[in-house]
């Protein structure tokens, strides 16, 4: 019984020095929500700090990249549209303030 305790605590550990994670973190489901917000950040390549200014920047490189005009697909241009939008609706409301207006372009 206690060789099988030593085995359990050793597996755990090297999952945890391999992997990063614990092996019971693997157990835990994700909501839709944080999967929605995590594909977003993945898609447009920034980090959960990402500031108004930073989606935007991110959000114009990947419209540049796959716009219809320039070889890419409207449904990705769509899906890229789509995460700039979930996560400037998820920022805070006072990091609005802080930034000067968009000039029209």
């Amino acid at each position: 019984m206690m060789r099988l305790l030593v085995i359990a605590v050793v597996l755990a550990l090297a999952c945890r020095m391999l992997l990063g994670k614990w092996p019971w973190d693997y157990l835990q489901t994700r909501s839709d929500g944080r999967q929605r917000l995590g594909r977003a950040r993945r898609l447009l390549g920034v980090g959960r700090k990402a500031s108004r200014s930073e989606i935007r920047e991110a959000h114009r490189r990947m419209a540049a990249i796959l716009h219809p005009d320039r070889g890419g697909s409207t449904a990705k241009l769509a899906e890229v549209n789509a995460a700039r939008d979930l996560l400037l609706a998820r920022l805070p409301a006072d990091n609005i303030s802080h930034e000067p207006p968009e000039s029209p372009q």
